[in-house]
């Protein structure tokens, strides 16, 4: 685990004494968790159930309750469930590859978007979307606990932020292996705090299920219609990009094998598009309760989870102990979230940053940043107009999750265009693959002018919907269209060895980088364009003079 670190400072060509400088700060900085590159076999010593709950307790964030309750007061309980269910689906059907994909090969989304139509430079695009998603949502988790904290201890809003911001940064910086830890040991008491109260009412008072069921919204008369629906779904599927974190746990997954692949296919479907279902029964939960809020109280406190839960445990505890209940529960939920969206949020940026400039800074430079946009969100009270930030933002994270999924499904599968095992190296992929970003460009573009009004106010609501068809029908033509050229610079990597073992996995042999001196497995390595060796991928992306990388076969 230690080499990982080591190679960050050292991947370029700088004189001894900096390298050997950069070699002990990387050291004593972090634990690099394979930023930018494969997770190696020897680092993935975890079993797939504890890859999978360290992977779904990343899903505890409280703001679906908010996003359920928005939707609920606006267009009705039908409305809002139909939505839900909607989104739901779209979000299981093309997490399904992604997460396959993450697992099977041990690469994070970025890598696996490398390969399915973006181009090494073409995924920058949609690295920085996924690293908006991680800010947007920490900001949103973030601004949830100091509403949480306020109420509990009395803290002003502005202190609340930075609390909530800080306090996640030492967990993040020791990576997989603290944040398995800290899911497992989190997750029951955190499910515990959330179901305990829902199963409470329901129990004794089945008036709230009445109540819940009949609730119109502001915005309706109770009946169900198209557009409310559409718009509902549309804020959920804001959420769609959450596959990349999930797939930021399952790139950890062991290889699959004849002895281990039950357990294995139920941990990537459980932890990789599963995700959703718990998701949305968060956000039926969320209507649910603010439903009960609104009777109890009034509106006003509905959308926030903590009025929710403090409600909700008044009616079935003591009051002096009412308050801790929720605020130790959103304290939770914040923790458990937020450590994957800062420690997602990095690797994305580092991604991105080292790919343009070719330098590797680290990724606790990144952790930094990503923290700084989210508690610039939170100040500026986002809270406030969350559902339509999200709103807008789901054009573009479906644009580019439909993009790759149908890259995966159709492309590789079906038109057989898109090579069927991912690449990600630099010097074997083109630097932009037009069917890719074509297709995200136009399906994300078209569906913003949607949301916009621009093309009308009938259509507006069907901006999310737009962003998911374009993106379905434009990737299989822009493949069928450029005949799948621009998907390989070049199909020989210059290695004899195969790069799948004999079941399909990952192959565990070991080459020396002759830049860096650390070995790697060899699906991380490619040969050298000017020396009779091998270079891995960090060095490959390093290279700013391109001395190592290979030529573009004739």
């Amino acid at each position: 685990m230690s080499a990982e670190p080591r190679l960050a400072e050292v991947a370029e060509p700088e004189p001894a004494q900096e390298a050997a400088r950069g070699t002990d700060q990387a050291v004593k900085e972090t634990l690099e968790d394979y930023t930018l590159r494969f997770a190696p076999r020897s680092y993935r010593r975890w079993t797939p159930m504890v890859v999978a709950t360290t992977a779904l307790g990343g899903i505890a964030y409280m703001a679906d309750f908010s996003i359920g309750a928005g939707i609920g007061l606006a267009h009705g309980t039908g409305n809002a469930l139909l939505a839900i269910a909607v989104a739901a689906v779209v979000i299981f059907v093309t997490g399904f590859p992604l997460a396959y994909y993450g697992a099977r090969y041990n690469i994070d989304l970025d890598l696996i978007t490398r390969g399915s139509g973006f181009g090494y430079f073409g995924s920058v695009l949609t690295s920085v979307i996924f690293a908006s998603f991680t800010f947007i949502f920490f900001a949103l988790e973030g601004s949830i606990m100091a509403q949480g904290l306020k109420l509990g201890l009395g803290l002003p809003l502005w202190l609340g932020y930075l609390v909530s911001t800080l306090m996640v940064i030492p967990l993040v910086i020791y990576g997989m292996t603290a944040l398995s830890k800290l899911q497992v040991w989190t997750t029951p008491v955190w499910l515990l705090l959330m179901v305990g109260p829902l199963v409470y009412l329901v129990a004794t008072d089945p008036g709230t299920v009445d109540r819940f069921l009949a609730y119109a919204g502001t915005d309706g008369d109770g009946g169900v219609n198209t557009a409310s629906v559409l718009l509902g779904a549309g804020v959920c599927l804001s959420l769609i990009a959450q596959i990349g974190e999930q797939i930021d746990y399952l790139r950890f997954m062991p290889p699959k094998t004849e002895a281990n692949k039950r357990g294995w296919w139920t941990a990537v479907v459980m932890a990789g598009p599963g995700w959703v279902v718990l998701g949305a029964l968060k956000q039926a939960i969320g209507v649910f309760l603010a439903v009960y809020i609104i009777a109890e109280v009034g509106p006003a406190a509905a959308p926030e989870p903590i009025q929710q839960f403090k409600h909700a445990f008044d009616a079935m505890m003591p009051s002096w102990i009412v308050l801790p209940l929720a605020v130790a529960l959103v304290v939770i939920s914040q923790i458990k979230i937020n450590v994957t969206n800062a420690y997602s949020g990095s690797l994305a940026w580092t991604n991105s940053f080292t790919r343009v400039t070719g330098r590797y800074p680290g990724r606790m430079v990144f952790v930094l940043v990503n923290l700084g946009f989210a508690l610039a969100l939170m100040e500026a009270d986002m809270f406030s107009f969350l559902n339509s930030i999200l709103g807008f933002y789901s054009n573009c994270a479906i644009a580019w999750v439909v993009t790759v999924a149908t890259d995966i499904g159709i492309n590789k599968y079906v038109l057989k265009l898109s090579p069927r095992a991912p690449e990600f190296r630099r010097g074997m992929l083109y630097a932009v693959n037009p069917v890719g970003v074509v297709s995200f460009v136009a399906a994300s573009g078209l569906s913003i002018a949607m949301y916009f009004h621009a093309l009308g106010d009938t259509l507006q609501p069907y901006s999310p919907v737009a962003a998911a068809v374009i993106a379905v029908v434009l990737t299989p033509l822009m493949a069928v269209v450029t005949k799948g050229r621009y998907y390989l610079r070049r199909t020989d990597d210059g290695i004899a060895e195969p790069l799948l073992d004999e079941e399909g996995n990952p192959s565990a042999v070991t080459f020396e980088c002759h830049v860096c001196r650390q070995r790697f497995e060899r699906p991380d390595v490619a040969a050298c364009r000017t020396h009779d060796a091998v270079v891995c991928s960090l060095c490959l992306s390093t290279d700013r003079t391109g001395d190592h990388v290979l030529p573009a076969a004739v």
